[in-house]
């Protein structure tokens, strides 16, 4: 059976005696920066949600969240078997073992109490935050291609690939699927959302469409992607990144449905005033 070679890429980027700057650590990084970017620009579209002051103070707030929280939801969701008998491991994050899952729930706390301590409208805060979220979900999927990790399942299609690890069957390279999807697609379709002013004008619908795609994405995907060797098919031969993604899109779909427009196009949310935007940024954006 033919099967593309796997790239082998060193997964140090860097390395300067014993400090190591990992292509996973780099794809974080990427990911919260590029975010940081663009969330400052979209807070400031009508109606506005914050200040680019304030999205800057939430970065810091979103990376505890992602990393607590991503941690936590692996803990919990994969391995509580393994963790129990050796808890004091779960501190060690060095070792890799993320949830995108428990990341999520980690960065939807942070937007809670965030948009309480700012006295934020939290629906309108977070309809501009998820659309930023598929940045570093790309970049992510990237990094675990290159760590040859989260590998697909056995097939024949022409461009399988034999990944290191993974025994000699040719397999899908379903990170790449899994960046096309739950990146790329999931990005354009949020852009063309939020840059609709009656859609940035109805609190939650952006929000319900993120977590609805994203579920979306993360089921299709998963029918390509070989489960967890230490946790196999589940309910039904789903796998448990299918299982966690069902809320996902349930709570999405209904957060879409309940979604009311509140008051015309260019009304301020609760708490935000249009001074606080700088009118050389919204002169920038077409005051959009």
């Amino acid at each position: 059976m033919l099967a593309l070679p796997f790239p082998i890429i060193d997964p140090v980027l860097v390395q300067v005696g014993p400090i190591a700057i990992r292509w996973y650590a780099l794809a974080y990084i990427t990911g919260i920066l590029l975010g940081w970017w663009l969330a400052r620009r979209l807070v400031a579209r009508r109606p506005t949600a914050a200040t680019t002051e304030q999205v800057e103070d939430f970065v810091t707030w979103a990376t505890l969240g992602i990393i607590f929280g991503g941690r936590f939801g692996y803990v919990l969701f994969y391995r509580p078997g393994y963790y129990l008998t050796a808890p004091w491991e779960a501190l060690y994050l060095w070792q890799g073992g993320m949830s995108f899952h428990g990341g999520a729930l980690g960065v939807i706390l942070a937007l809670f109490l965030f948009a309480h301590s700012r006295k934020l409208d939290v629906l309108f805060f977070a309809d501009r935050i998820v659309c930023v979220v598929p940045i570093g979900l790309f970049f992510g999927r990237l990094a675990n291609f290159v760590n040859g990790e989260l590998w697909g399942r056995v097939s024949d299609v022409p461009w399988a690939m034999v990944f290191p690890g993974a025994g000699p069957e040719p397999r899908h390279p379903s990170q790449l699927y899994q960046a096309g999807l739950e990146g790329l697609a999931l990005f354009g379709v949020l852009m063309w959302l939020v840059s609709r002013p009656w859609m940035r004008a109805r609190p939650g619908l952006l929000s319900g469409a993120f977590l609805a795609g994203y579920g979306v994405a993360r089921i299709i995907g998963e029918f390509f992607r070989q489960p967890d060797a230490y946790l196999g098919f589940l309910f039904a031969g789903a796998t448990m990144g299918q299982l966690l993604s069902l809320p996902m899109v349930a709570i999405g779909a209904w957060l879409m449905l309940r979604a009311r427009r509140r008051g015309a196009p260019g009304a301020q949310p609760l708490g935000i005033q249009q001074e606080s935007v700088a009118p050389s940024l919204g002169k920038k954006l077409g005051g959009k």
